[in-house]
C-alpha cells in the first residue's frame, strides 16, 4: 500500500491533482539546477570548449539520471525524507546531512538573491539592491500564500517554461552550428572531464538532488505503488534540466562560433545574449537571469527548510514561516554585503560536491539492506542498485576534487 502523506506537509496539497504534483516536483527539481551558477557554467565552458562541450553534456545527462533514479526511488518508495531515512541507517547522520545541506542552501540562496537582483537591472534597470529586496518578497508571498503548495508547483513550471523558451530565441537567431555540436556529442575533439565533473556537482549536489522527491513526500504520491511515477518524475526532471542546458549551449555556441570572445566581458552571459540579439537579447538575458535565480530561491528555501522540518512537530506547524525566514535572512546578507561572499560561495560549492556521496551513500545502503522494512516490503531491483553504485563511485571522486578546493581556501 502507498504510505501515507506526510503530517506536516502543505494542507493546501489535499486537492491538487496527482499529475499536478508530479509535474511540479519534475520542474522544482529542474529549476533548482538552472541557477545563476548554471548559467554561468554552461556558458563559460561553451566559450572555452565549444562544440565539444555537447560531449560533455550528453555524459553529464547519463550520469544524472542515474543519480536521481535512486535517490527518488528510495525517498519515494519509503515515503520519507532523506534525513529520516538516514538517521535510521546510521543514527545521527540525518542530522549530519541536515546541517550541510542548510548551510550550503543558505549559502547560494544569497547567490540566487544576487541574481535575481542583476536580471531585474538587465531587464529594467533596477538598482541591485532593490531588485534583490522585490525578489525575496515575491517568495516570501509564495510561501505565505494559503495554497504554498500549489501556487508553487504552478509558478516553478511556468518558470521554467519561460525559461526555455526565451533561451531558445536567442539560439535560433545565434545560429549555431547544430550539426557540429550534434557530432561531438558523441565524437568529441577534446574531452571536458572538469566540465562534466563541474556540471554534474552543480546539477544533482547539495539540496538540488532531494528537492523534487521531498515534494512528492510532502503531496503524498509516495509507496510502492507510485514508483512508476516516481521514476518518470526523477528522468523527466533530469531531462528538462537537460534541455535547458542544450538550449542554452546552442545559444552561446553560435555567438562564439561568430568569432564573438565573451570571456573578455564581466557578464559572458549577458555579453553572448546581446551578441545574438542586441537590445532585445539583453533583455531576455535579464528574464531567463531573474526566472533562474528567483526559481532557485524558492528550490533551496523550500528544500533546505524540509530538511529540518521533520524534527520537531513544532517546526513542521510552522514551516511556511520557516521558510520565509529563511529567505529573508539570504536577502539580508546580501543586501548587507552587496553580494554573495565568494569564499563562502566556494566552499559551499565544495561541500555540495561532498553532501552527493554522502547522502547518495546512505540511501543506497537504504536499499541494500533487507533488516528493516523503510522501503515497505519493496524489493529493490539489482541493476538499479549496480548504476546506483557505479554512480556514487564517480560521487565521490567529485568530493575528492571538493576537498582540494576547500583545502585551497586554507592556503
Amino acid at each position: 500500500m502507498s504510505t501515507p502523506r506526510r503530517p506536516d506537509a502543505p494542507p493546501a496539497d489535499t486537492r491538487k491533482p496527482r499529475r499536478g504534483v508530479l509535474i511540479g516536483a519534475m520542474f522544482l527539481m529542474a529549476t533548482s539546477a538552472i541557477g545563476p551558477g548554471f548559467i554561468t557554467q554552461t556558458t563559460n565552458f561553451t566559450a572555452q570548449l565549444g562544440a565539444a562541450f555537447a560531449f560533455a553534456i550528453l555524459v553529464s545527462i547519463l550520469i544524472d539520471i542515474a543519480v536521481q533514479l535512486n535517490m527518488w526511488r528510495v525517498i519515494g518508495v519509503s515515503g520519507s525524507y532523506a534525513q529520516d531515512i538516514a538517521n535510521k541507517v546510521l543514527p545521527g547522520a540525518g542530522f549530519v546531512l541536515a546541517a550541510l545541506i542548510v548551510f550550503g542552501g543558505l549559502v547560494f540562496n544569497v547567490g540566487n538573491i544576487a541574481g535575481t537582483a542583476l536580471g531585474l537591472d538587465a531587464l529594467l534597470g533596477l538598482d541591485v539592491k532593490i531588485g534583490g529586496a522585490v525578489s525575496a518578497l515575491i517568495a516570501i508571498g509564495i510561501f505565505l500564500s494559503k495554497r504554498a503548495g500549489l501556487a508553487m508547483d504552478r509558478i516553478i513550471v511556468v518558470l521554467g517554461l519561460v525559461m526555455i523558451a526565451m533561451t531558445l530565441y536567442v539560439a535560433v537567431v545565434s545560429d549555431p552550428p547544430v550539426g557540429e555540436a550534434l557530432r561531438q556529442s558523441v565524437l568529441p575533439d577534446e574531452i571536458g572531464y572538469t566540465a562534466i565533473v563541474t556540471i554534474i556537482g552543480g546539477t544533482v549536489g547539495g539540496y538540488i538532488t532531494y528537492a523534487g522527491a521531498h515534494r512528492l513526500v510532502d503531496a503524498g504520491l509516495s509507496g510502492p505503488d507510485n514508483v512508476q511515477a516516481i521514476t518518470r518524475g526523477s528522468v523527466t526532471g533530469i531531462l528538462v534540466t537537460g534541455v535547458m542546458r542544450v538550449v542554452l549551449f546552442l545559444a552561446v555556441l553560435g555567438v562564439v562560433a561568430g568569432g564573438a570572445a565573451i570571456l573578455d566581458s564581466p557578464n559572458p552571459p549577458a555579453a553572448a545574449f546581446a551578441e545574438a540579439a542586441g537590445e532585445v537579447g539583453l533583455r531576455v538575458f535579464g528574464v531567463v537571469m531573474w526566472a533562474a535565480a528567483i526559481s532557485s530561491v524558492i528550490g533551496a528555501s523550500y528544500t533546505s527548510v524540509s530538511f529540518v522540518s521533520s524534527f520537531s512537530p513544532a517546526l513542521a506547524r510552522n514551516r511556511s514561516w520557516l521558510v520565509a525566514g529563511f529567505i529573508a535572512l539570504s536577502t539580508v546578507v546580501y543586501l548587507l554585503l552587496g553580494q554573495a561572499p565568494a569564499t563562502l560561495l566556494i566552499l559551499a560549492g565544495a561541500l555540495n560536491g561532498i553532501i552527493l556521496p554522502v547522502g547518495m551513500g546512505l540511501l543506497l545502503w537504504a536499499a541494500a539492506r533487507r533488516s528493516h522494512d523503510l522501503l515497505h516490503g519493496y524489493r529493490y531491483p539489482r541493476w538499479l542498485l549496480v548504476i546506483g553504485v557505479l554512480a556514487w563511485l564517480l560521487t565521490i571522486y567529485i568530493a575528492v576534487q571538493a576537498l582540494g578546493g576547500i583545502a585551497a581556501l586554507w592556503q
